[in-house]
């Protein structure tokens, strides 16, 4: 079955979205291309909200064409999407398909031994946003590597990355690397989640220099120019096309004591504090369930800025925009240190914060990456798969 995808061919200020449909399918809706390599063997499949083929959640696609599907692994905000960023999830009985669902952001954040025991092959079909930062990363690498070291097969479904249309960012630096960061990329890397994993493959940085038997199961109807309107939120704070455009040039609040608009309805489209000076725009964070239970800022009014008319500009610039956390800098009159230890992990290069703190332009910041990018760029050619 095809699925109609919104192709975004611009944005305009106002935010309607002059869109054209394509047809455009994920990889988990090509069967034919992976029918052989499930048949008879027991799957698990690393999913979330986003699994879906039209409709259907992909467990129920995949059960409905004859799949023995065994048990579900779940990222950052659970196999639903329904947790908090940061929530630790346990392990549970989905309640809707009857299987086993196995948190990969609680306890553990790497598949044991014990949990891959009944598994004949592994699944992973999840939308990314193309984010350095955005833990679905990591969640695919620890999978890689626990596939590898236990000989299981890996089947990566692609989907199209709405990021993909540029490169831009600092290059992480490996003493700043955890699990919001793990491997040396900028944080707009351009590539799809299958593309990474073939990189991570590739590049050996797995635990040991490991690969693991991977088989990614390319999209159909897609090239990296075009940018898609996700049909389904990637997680809780991320609800629409123009939260994914500005996240990551938002995302560095998160590692200040300014609010990045989480406990409003537009999160990654606000940015604000109470002891920001001379600012347009107000907002108050609130908890909302479901999003967030306790947003930064919280019951206090927050002066900053209203960033939705701007994802136009990252749509024209092709680029990370800086201007808007300089400006909190240079306007924050609180006690508080602006900066807080995720920072540092956020931007993977220290530099980028000293530069800030020593008055350094826009220009000046971003010549720390700029000159390293074309080195990145040859390296990810070896995996890209689409136009």
């Amino acid at each position: 079955m095809r699925v109609k995808i919104a192709i975004l061919v611009w944005l305009i200020a106002s935010f309607n979205l002059d869109a054209i449909s394509v047809n455009l399918q994920a990889g988990v809706e090509r069967f034919a291309c992976y029918r052989d390599l499930l048949a008879g063997r027991k799957v698990a499949i690393v999913a979330n909200q986003t699994s879906c083929v039209g409709d259907s959640h992909a467990v129920d696609f995949l059960r409905g064409k004859g799949v023995n599907l065994v048990k579900v692994f779940c990222p950052e905000h659970g196999f639903r999407g329904n947790a908090d960023a940061g929530e630790n999830i346990g392990n549970y009985v989905d309640a809707e398909s009857g299987l086993p669902v196995l948190s990969l952001y609680g306890k553990h954040k790497k598949p044991r031994p014990e949990d891959l025991r009944d598994v004949d092959v592994v699944l992973f079909d999840i939308q990314d946003v193309g984010v350095r930062f955005y833990t679905y990363l990591s969640t695919l690498h620890y999978v890689m590597e626990a596939c590898a070291e236990t000989g299981i097969p890996l089947i990566v479904m692609d989907r199209p990355n709405p990021n993909a249309f540029y490169v831009d960012g600092p290059i992480l630096r490996g003493e700043h690397a955890s699990f919001v960061g793990m491997h040396p990329v900028p944080v707009v890397y351009g590539m799809t989640i299958g593309e990474y994993a073939r990189m991570i493959n590739g590049e050996g940085w797995l635990k040991g220099g490991v690969a693991c038997q991977l088989t990614v199961i390319p999209c159909e109807g897609w090239d990296r120019r075009q940018i898609v309107a996700l049909p389904h939120a990637p997680s809780p704070n991320l609800p629409d096309s123009v939260s994914v455009l500005l996240y990551p040039s938002t995302c560095f609040f998160e590692g200040t004591v300014v609010s990045e608009g989480r406990g409003t309805l537009r999160p990654f489209q606000l940015f604000g504090h109470p002891d920001l000076a001379d600012m347009p725009f107000s907002f108050v964070p609130e908890p909302i369930e479901g999003m967030c239970s306790r947003p930064k800022c919280e019951g206090r009014i927050c002066h900053g800025m209203d960033l939705r008319a701007e994802a136009a500009g990252i749509l024209s610039m092709r680029r990370i925009n800086l201007e808007w956390l300089l400006s909190a800098y240079e306007k924050y009159e609180g006690e508080e240190p602006f900066f807080n230890s995720l920072f540092d992990k956020l931007t993977g290069d220290s530099r980028v914060r000293e530069y800030i703190e020593a008055g350094k332009s826009e220009r000046e910041i971003r010549a720390l990456w700029e000159n390293e990018l074309p080195g990145f760029m040859a390296m990810r050619q070896k995996y890209l798969m689409y136009d």
